[in-house]
């Protein structure tokens, strides 16, 4: 006889051993992975099985945006596995991790904002970012800048200006700093 965890009973079919929100809940409690075979899961027992495991969502179709909130609030990484996530989903899952902007398709301004504010390595998912992007990169941390492509001339400065060496030399009425005129 084959030996079967008790969720697998849950691909017979007519199986009645999980007909119920609580026999459904029970199972998710007792191992969450039991999401998988469940066919169309009461949002309780998604919830249950997200707060087991926050991946439990890839087994979670269409998810309402309480589930993926829970989800991406416990690992941000999971939106990687969600279909079109909201604004508030993108944005709880980059306030979790910066860089779980690498996983949303067109982030808007504020997206990446709060992407490099949590982390100011995230702005090397941020193709072509903005002054304002890359000057918050900066600040968050000043080593950004060597992910960003042609820096705003500010932006070089705030990070010039972050190096006292450099600090006292831009100081310097002697010292010509010559700029290359930008595309602005």
């Amino acid at each position: 006889m084959v030996k079967a965890a008790p969720y697998a009973q849950l691909l017979a079919k007519g199986n009645v051993l999980y007909n119920t929100k609580k026999k459904q809940l029970e199972a998710v409690k007792e191992n969450w992975a039991a999401i998988k075979f469940i066919y169309n899961p009461d949002k309780d027992v998604q919830l249950e099985a997200v707060k087991q495991d926050a991946w439990a969502i890839m087994f979670i179709r269409n998810p309402s945006k309480d589930i993926q909130l829970e989800a991406v609030w416990r690992n941000s990484h999971v939106i990687q596995f969600i279909t079109n996530p909201s604004k508030d989903v993108q944005l709880e899952a980059v306030k979790q991790d910066g860089n779980a902007i690498k996983y949303i398709s067109n982030p808007d301004k504020d997206i990446q904002l709060a992407a490099v504010k949590q982390d100011g390595w995230a702005v090397r998912f941020i193709p072509n970012p903005d002054k304002d992007i890359q000057l918050a990169a900066v600040k968050q941390s000043k080593d950004a800048i060597k992910f960003i492509r042609n820096p705003n001339k500010d932006v070089v400065i705030h990070c010039l200006l972050s190096i006292p060496q450099a600090a006292q030399l831009l100081q310097d009425p002697s010292y010509d700093l010559k700029w290359e005129k930008e595309n602005e």
